[in-house]
Formats: C-alpha cells, structure tokens, sequence
C-alpha cells in the first residue's frame, strides 16, 4: 500500500491532482489508515498511470471517465474506445491546422518588419488590425487537410 505522496511521486502526479481526481471519481476512494491516512493499493496505481498517460494525450476528464468505465468491460467490443481515440485525434489534427496558420502568420509578420521604428513596425501593425493578417487563425478549421494529419506509425509508441 502507497500513502498518497508515494503514489503521487510513483506516477508523477501532484497530491492536490489525485485528491481531485478522487473528488470527481476518476479514482476510487482511498482505503484509510488508522491515523486515517489515504492509503493506495496496485489498481488506484494502474488507474492513475493510465489517466495520466491519457492526459498527457490531451484526453478530457469526460473521456478518460469514459474510457476507465470501458476498461472494466474487458469482453465488449472496442468500438466505443475507437471512437474516442479518434475525436480526440480530430482534435488534435485541428489544433495543428491552427498552429500552423499561427506559425505561417508570425512568420510573415515578421518578415514584413523592416527593423526600423516602432511607428513603422510592420509586427506593432498586424497585432493592431486583424484584417492585415494574411489567415484566419482565429477560427479553428472545420476540416484538415490530410497533409496535416500524422501518419498511423506516429501514433503513441508508448
């Protein structure tokens, strides 16, 4: 059995974050000690590594919920799991498509800067007026080119 700090450091998650995830059960409640310590067996210690690791994906809460409750239903089919994979990759692939008209805009911006006066700044300019912007990165694109999209062997290797 773990004490929470132990388990915490065992799978690199802060105390304050596992009391939560025990709040909005995520995780089980903790047995108690009789100083009324939380104590954490093996399965609280999969569960955590498993949130964390679909957190570190960018899974929501909602989700891991979803997928924990998936997990102990072994003998179902994984279709319900592989659709939540792959909205979580749509959003992903979305963010992408808007990081990278993020990056093509400060790019441009800051190859229009001739360096010169601030009253002349091409950069103090487009952050002024939107509609100098070459893109509309303030909307997230509704579909991605398939450019964008990573390729099936990048997938978690983990």
């Amino acid at each position: 059995m773990l004490t929470i700090g132990k388990l915490g450091e065992a799978a690199g998650v802060k105390v304050p974050t596992i009391r939560y995830y025990e709040q909005i059960g995520l995780l089980p409640e903790a047995e108690r000690s009789s100083g009324n310590q939380r104590l954490y067996g093996r399965r609280a210690m999969e569960q955590l590594a498993f949130i964390r690791h679909a957190r570190d994906l960018g899974f929501t809460l909602e989700a891991i919920r979803d997928l924990l409750s998936l997990s102990d239903r072994p003998d179902q089919s994984c279709a319900a799991a592989d659709a939540i994979a792959r909205a979580q990759l749509a959003e992903v692939e979305s963010r992408l498509a808007r990081l990278i008209a993020l990056k093509a805009e400060l790019e441009r911006m800051v190859v229009q800067c001739a360096g010169g006066r601030i009253a002349d700044c091409r950069v103090i300019e487009v952050l002024s007026d939107h509609s100098l912007c070459a893109h509309d990165h303030l909307s997230v694109p509704k579909s991605v080119d398939a450019s964008l999209a990573l390729p099936a062997s990048t997938s978690s290797s983990n």
